[in-house]
């Protein structure tokens, strides 16, 4: 959880007031190191507001990997996995983490009805 954006105005104000790192460390209980990178933010960016974290794909793109879907439904892992350079069950995990639902059944699978 990050601090409030008045917070760190208040911080700043507070240090640029004349008073130590280490007061206004005491103050409001917040590392010096802290303190010194909303000032570097601030000069760097002009806001105090904390930079949004890009999200890195590992392996598979969901957006690829739904367009891929959509035109192969009937692709195996095993295919899909060959698609995107690489293993079967990093495929496998990735659809359930977007809540696509596939039902295959493995070759050989033989459908039959049980007598009562």
């Amino acid at each position: 959880m990050s601090y409030s954006v008045d917070l760190r105005e208040w911080v700043l104000a507070y240090w640029n007031a004349g008073h130590t790192l280490e007061d206004t460390r005491d103050t409001y209980k917040i590392a010096v190191s802290t303190i010194r990178e909303w000032e570097d933010r601030l000069k760097r960016t002009g806001s105090f507001e904390a930079d949004t974290p890009e999200r890195v794909h590992k392996k598979i793109d969901p957006e690829k990997l739904k367009k891929y879907v959509k035109e192969h439904p009937d692709a195996f892992l095993k295919e899909m996995a060959e698609a995107f350079s690489c293993w079967s069950t990093a495929v496998d995990k990735a659809p359930k983490r977007l809540h696509i639902t596939r039902k295959k059944r493995q070759l050989g699978t033989v459908n039959r009805i049980l007598p009562r």
